[in-house]
């Protein structure tokens, strides 16, 4: 009867490895997040504005961070926390900011270690998959370090399909 029981465990695990997949997952290459990087910082120096970019791949780790000549120091943890809040929730950290404002529920949100509910952080996408986001710090106001981030985006869409 035991023999019978360990057999039939024994298949039943094999049957269950067998039949399990690989997880594949696409995530933010070096290259892309570097050039996302530099777009950011230069697309805020073009208006003028000292800022620090940094890139996650899709669990939350930096892959690039760059801080322009004369931005604060405190520019490089906002912009790395701003890009690993946005990358865990998947959406721009201006969204959070906004969905806080008008649900008391989730304002917690703002407790999260590592999260930073300030706009600048933008979800990079390959499709509609997130594989990282890039974070902006600096400027004087979230909407400009958002806007910077977005026109890094832009500037690399092309490699995103």
């Amino acid at each position: 009867m035991n023999r019978i029981l360990l057999a039939g465990t024994i298949a039943l695990a094999l049957t269950s490895a067998a039949s399990a997949e690989v997880l594949k997952e696409n995530n933010m290459p070096l290259d892309i997040a570097v050039e996302l990087a530099q777009g950011a910082v230069s697309a805020c120096a073009a208006d003028g504005y000292n800022v620090s970019a940094a890139v996650v791949d899709r669990a939350g780790v930096v892959r690039a961070l760059l801080r322009a000549d004369n931005a604060g120091p405190h520019t490089v943890s906002a912009a790395s926390q701003k890009a690993f809040t946005s990358v865990s929730a998947r959406i721009p950290t201006s969204v959070m900011v906004e969905n806080i404002q008008k649900n008391q529920g989730a304002a917690q949100l703002v407790a999260i270690d590592g999260f930073l509910v300030l706009a600048g952080g933008v979800p990079v996408k390959l499709g509609k998959e997130t594989i990282g986001a890039i974070g902006v710090g600096g400027a004087p106001g979230g909407h400009l370090d958002e806007a910077c981030a977005n026109a890094a985006i832009a500037k690399v869409q092309d490699q995103l399909k």
